[in-house]
């Protein structure tokens, strides 16, 4: 964002905390390189009242510019909404108002308001599938100056898991100690202890029903400190894979491209899925969706020992797959 881009109407829309950081911090530089006097002011939406609202907004005495971040817009209540539409119609010169909404239909009159307005809007929506991550890693590597290729990409991605600032991290210190080349064999250097056990590992096992094998990497991998969360979310991606492979046309079989390309994959997870989609039936399937969706809510918090709900799940799933 160049100084001439600064908007005075900004909309954030997404909970990516990663982007929605970058967004913010990006768009705050440009303000201080348009007028390096420029003050800025943050505040949750949440709780925020209509006076809290005009402080923030209300030109200051000396009329310097300011950036005003308003975090959390889907949670804005009635009246407050109402003040912000009615801003638009009048907004205070040198201010520049951010509006943070994290999606969805809550609230999304607001930002249709905005956007109507002439607000820019910058999406900062999660990256929910493993090709979004990868492109994000692609990318990180890029603007740190290094150069990579798909092998090595895939080999951080399976490592790190979905942590985007942990991936984000990971790249740009991989591309400072490389010089720049970023390929598999670094990859696996740097993070052989990850590489080798990781949450895909233990999915891997136990979507085959090798449930001993799965418990036995699960325990390794928690050792080396992979996040109980990211194993989680590689039994869920895991299941909801196979899932939808089984729950295609003619149960999946067929073209592995062109059922790649119909169900966003990479046509390799494609033709392993298929082969283990042979092993699950209909009913076995719904009852380990319903698994790995409970063990989500017990890894963030939902459950008094976050170890011992994976080590049950990986069991449940593991009964799951003998279900006719």
């Amino acid at each position: 964002m160049s100084n001439a881009e600064v908007p005075s109407l900004l909309v954030i829309s997404g909970d990516e905390e990663l982007l929605v950081g970058r967004a913010i911090s990006r768009t705050y530089a440009a303000c201080r390189r348009a007028d390096p006097e420029v003050e800025k002011r943050e505040a949750p939406v949440a709780g925020l009242s209509l006076s809290e609202f005009a402080d923030l907004v209300s030109p200051s005495l000396f009329a310097e510019p300011r950036l005003v971040v308003l975090r959390g817009a889907h949670e804005t209540a009635k009246e407050l909404a109402t003040a912000l539409v009615g801003y638009l119609k009048d907004p205070v010169e040198g201010v520049t108002l951010v509006l943070q909404h994290a999606g969805g239909a809550r609230n999304k009159a607001l930002v249709d308001a905005f956007t109507k307005a002439g607000a820019k809007v910058i999406q900062c929506s999660k990256l929910t599938r493993p090709a979004e991550r990868m492109d994000f890693v692609r990318a990180e590597i890029k603007a740190a100056g290094g150069t990579t290729n798909a092998d090595a990409v895939t080999a951080l991605v399976e490592a790190i898991g979905t942590d985007l600032r942990e991936l984000a991290s990971s790249a740009s210190q991989l591309v400072a100690d490389t010089g720049g080349l970023v390929d598999e064999t670094a990859v696996r250097r740097y993070y052989r202890g990850r590489a080798d056990v990781t949450g895909f590992s233990v999915a891997d096992k136990v979507i085959v029903g090798d449930v001993p094998g799965a418990l036995e990497t699960f325990r390794w991998a928690i050792g080396v400190g992979v996040a109980q969360v990211l194993i989680a979310d590689a039994l869920a991606d895991a299941v909801r894979t196979v899932a939808k492979v089984a729950g295609a046309p003619a149960g999946g079989r067929g073209n592995n491209y062109a059922l790649a390309s119909q169900l966003g994959m990479p046509p390799w997870k494609v033709e392993r899925a298929q082969g283990q989609a042979r092993h699950w039936s209909p009913r076995g399937l719904a009852v380990a969706v319903g698994v790995t969706a409970k063990l989500n809510g017990d890894v963030k918090g939902g459950a008094a020992d976050a170890d011992y709900a994976l080590e049950k799940a990986i069991i449940d799933i593991g009964r799951a797959r003998r279900i006719t």
